[in-house]
């Protein structure tokens, strides 16, 4: 840099060149994550994900052009029993607890919980309450090129489902219970949808095998692979041995509305879908479903 004879000019020629410096070369920081390929990958959709000691199931990959993320549901860092399902009021982890992601060498960050949003923000809606069930977590830069956002089995996502699920449409999920003991067969499920409830933040669901805790935080796509939600619940009743699938455009609106998280966006897979790979057990009438 040429030296000027005044402190003002000094201070204009500083500011000139690194204005120059900033329009030829952007910064590394602004580059676009790239993800491995599906066969290559160690971090997907449907990791295990362990949050003090909770484990639960990952679902879809997020970025917003700078750092990926991956989701589960929030009642995954929640502090209550399994009978805490009412987001805007059940004890949470805080933001930046770290959590343990299968096959990444550092850990995660909790970097967005919908419940503790929701309770930061004084939310009184019933259904947002009950059924806003979403968290994500950042990937740790160093494990960025081990990422690939591809549903294992079923390919896909395609996009975000906005308009909910109709009952009796096909539904597909991958879950990675510690309970299914690594057993890879066990893992893809599909079924059938009972249709929306609650407002749309809700879609409860019959699968083949049902989700178990452990499954928690786990995608769901609609029969055209788009993202339709994340397994919340394990209905007890009225619809016994059914599941919860909180809506995920919902949550991500929520999201952007309430956080400074809005340039997060889904990532597509990029192996196409297929919903006719029928997993262990389901045979071509789904099991009498």
């Amino acid at each position: 840099m040429t030296r000027a004879q005044t402190p003002r000019l000094v201070a204009l020629t500083a500011a000139l060149a690194l204005a120059l410096v900033a329009f030829v070369s952007p910064s590394p920081a602004g580059a676009a994550p790239t993800f491995a390929s599906a066969d290559e990958a160690t971090i997907t959709p449907g990791a295990e994900m362990v949050t003090d000691g909770a484990q639960c199931t990952g679902n879809f990959i997020f970025t917003d052009s700078v750092d990926v993320y991956i989701g589960y549901a929030a009642h995954c860092a929640g502090l209550g029993a399994a009978t805490d399902t009412n987001g805007c009021d059940a004890g949470t982890l805080p933001l930046g607890t770290p959590v343990e992601i299968e096959n990444a060498d550092a850990p995660g960050s909790l970097v967005y919980s919908s419940w503790g949003t929701m309770q930061a923000v004084g939310e009184t809606d019933p259904n947002a309450c009950d059924f806003n069930d979403f968290a994500l977590v950042r990937v740790d830069p160093a494990d960025h090129a081990k990422v690939n956002p591809s549903i294992p089995h079923w390919g896909g996502p395609t996009g975000l489902n906005t308009d909910g699920v109709a009952a009796g449409e096909r539904v597909y999920s991958y879950g990675n219970s510690s309970l299914r003991q690594g057993l890879d067969l066990l893992k893809p499920r599909t079924g059938i949808s009972l249709g929306s409830a609650s407002d749309g933040w809700t879609h409860p669901v019959y699968t083949v095998t049902p989700g178990i805790p452990g499954d928690s935080g786990s995608a769901f796509l609609d029969a055209e692979g788009r993202a339709l939600g994340v397994l919340s619940t394990l209905a007890i009743a009225p619809l016994a041995g059914s599941n919860g699938v909180s809506d995920l455009s919902r949550a991500l609106d929520y999201m952007a509305a309430n956080t400074d998280l809005d340039a997060i966006d889904l990532v597509n897979g990029d192996v196409a879908f297929d919903g006719d790979q029928l997993p262990l057990g389901t045979g071509t009438g789904l099991g009498g479903l």
